[in-house]
């Protein structure tokens, strides 16, 4: 009796410990899918034109601005595409592009940290027991700059979720910012660019216009991104996982053998 309160007592902490971490993936993954919600119901738009044209007033700060807001849209799944946009429509293609890759930069980052600090916890004791899951995890550690960087340079990818999905991983953050710098910055420049070339915020909240031959090759360029990242990554996944099972079958060979050796020792003893 007294040994079962003794390790029921050792367990209590345990278990508060996995219901905080539960109850703070709950929430976290509520909170997304409201911001989500939120994002397609309300007229995202309206607001996005209403902010461009505070930009606009501020004068020599408006970059500043624009990259503040940028960032905190990235963190709440607002897509930035108009926000691009109106960054080449309000300070051409210089200003602009700096201030969006700035922007989308620090939002890029504070997700990833989010994700991190919040749900990588949890990630790592659900993997703990998963050699396969570990391996992958540690592969995409040891592969990340080149693994981030094809992912940003394709269209294809979700930008604002893979920011947090990539703070479950274990990629290191100077890489996973120099890469996502390098990687975002064609999409800024060209976004930026066709941003000069509107008349209005109204047509900035319109969407896009025709970009000719540079909107194409740049679809081109990113459709091929995005074969080599699905090459890549599926690679760096099946050597990890052939690394992961190796790794298992040398084990379970060594403790047969220890098991073998200890049964032999014992049968020495009894003669």
């Amino acid at each position: 009796m007294d040994y079962n309160k003794t390790l029921a007592r050792e367990w209590e902490p345990e278990r508060a410990m996995r219901a905080a971490s539960a109850m703070r993936v709950v929430v976290v993954l509520v909170l997304l899918v409201a911001v989500a919600t939120a994002v397609a119901l309300l007229p995202t738009g309206e607001y996005l034109k209403w902010l461009l044209e505070k930009v606009e007033s501020v004068g020599p700060w408006g970059p500043v601005l624009l990259a503040g807001v940028y960032a905190v849209a990235c963190v709440f799944f607002i897509p930035g595409s108009m926000l691009t946009l109106g960054a080449g429509f309000l300070f051409g293609v210089v200003r602009g592009t700096i201030a969006v890759s700035a922007g989308s930069v620090l939002g890029a980052t504070a997700a990833f940290l989010f994700g991190r600090t919040l749900l990588r916890g949890w990630v790592e004791k659900r993997i703990a027991g998963n050699p396969r899951f570990c391996a992958i995890d540690r592969a995409l550690g040891q592969h990340g700059f080149k693994i981030v960087l094809l992912v940003r340079l394709s269209p294809v990818f979700p930008f604002n979720l893979l920011n947090y999905a990539f703070g479950l991983t274990d990629v290191r953050l100077w890489e996973y910012v120099l890469a996502s710098w390098i990687g975002m910055l064609p999409g800024t420049l060209m976004y930026v660019y066709l941003g000069t070339a509107l008349k209005s915020l109204a047509d900035v909240v319109a969407g896009a216009p025709k970009g000719g031959t540079f909107q194409n090759l740049f679809f081109i360029v990113g459709l091929a991104m995005t074969v080599i990242a699905t090459i890549v990554i599926t690679q760096v996944a099946r050597r990890a996982l052939n690394e992961a099972v190796a790794g298992c079958r040398a084990t379970a060979q060594d403790a047969t053998e220890e098991r073998a050796i200890h049964s032999n020792g014992s049968s020495v003893g009894v003669l």
